[in-house]
């Protein structure tokens, strides 16, 4: 398997995990994630998947500073509908880094149901941003935001892009197609990973009710 070069110099990001640690999965259940990890869950790189990984990693580094963050310590609140748009494709990005899971996730372990991981992934929440993250521990919250034209496509896609999407492009021109398209995901990862004007940090107080969910 060959991956584009860039995918092993963009940020990883490091967490403990206690459910980890409990079953002997990995040493002091200290967990490691690289973006090639989202691009195998997701079958594909885009500025959707580079997105929500750069915005779980600068949000994760709001909340935590220096410390290790704890994954399945993180309620994850999205503001779309899981069908809509490319919300479903981020939420598993995000539940891959965070351990945060919807109704389907693992249920915890004993009476007490420890290191449960599921409902902790909400969808449609009243946010502005297009995810919200809480620690469980201190409820320290953060909402994070994106925009992606903040690192356009190059020139070169407009000429290129209607005809490798209709089906209509050669080997050449579906060639230049993915080495643009790619090469917008690398400079998101790599020359933007934490640039302020890509993704947008907020200080945020959970409602009641959005608390009560989590």
């Amino acid at each position: 398997m060959r991956f584009p070069s860039f995918f092993a110099q963009a940020p990883r990001l490091r967490m403990r995990d206690p459910l980890a640690a409990f079953l002997g999965a990995s040493e002091d259940g200290i967990l490691e994630y690289g973006y090639e990890d989202v691009v195998r869950l997701a079958g594909h790189s885009c500025p959707a998947v580079a997105g929500a990984y750069l915005m779980v990693i600068n949000g994760l580094s709001y909340l935590y500073d220096q410390e290790l963050p704890e994954r399945g310590g993180i309620a994850v609140f999205m503001r779309d509908e899981r069908d809509q748009g490319t919300t479903g494709v981020q939420a598993s990005v995000v539940s891959l880094l965070t351990g945060a899971a919807a109704e389907t996730g693992f249920g915890g372990i004993g009476p007490a149901r420890r290191f449960a991981r599921h409902d902790m992934l909400c969808f449609g929440a009243d946010i502005d941003g297009v995810m919200a993250l809480r620690r469980c521990d201190t409820g320290v919250g953060v909402v994070v935001d994106i925009d992606t034209g903040a690192v356009p496509h190059a020139a070169e896609m407009a000429a290129v892009m209607p005809r490798a999407v209709s089906g209509k492009g050669d080997a050449a021109e579906l060639g230049s197609f993915a080495a643009l398209w790619q090469d917008r995901v690398r400079r998101m990862l790599i020359e933007h990973a934490d640039d302020p004007k890509l993704i947008h940090l907020y200080d945020w107080e959970p409602a009641e009710a959005s608390m009560a969910q989590a």
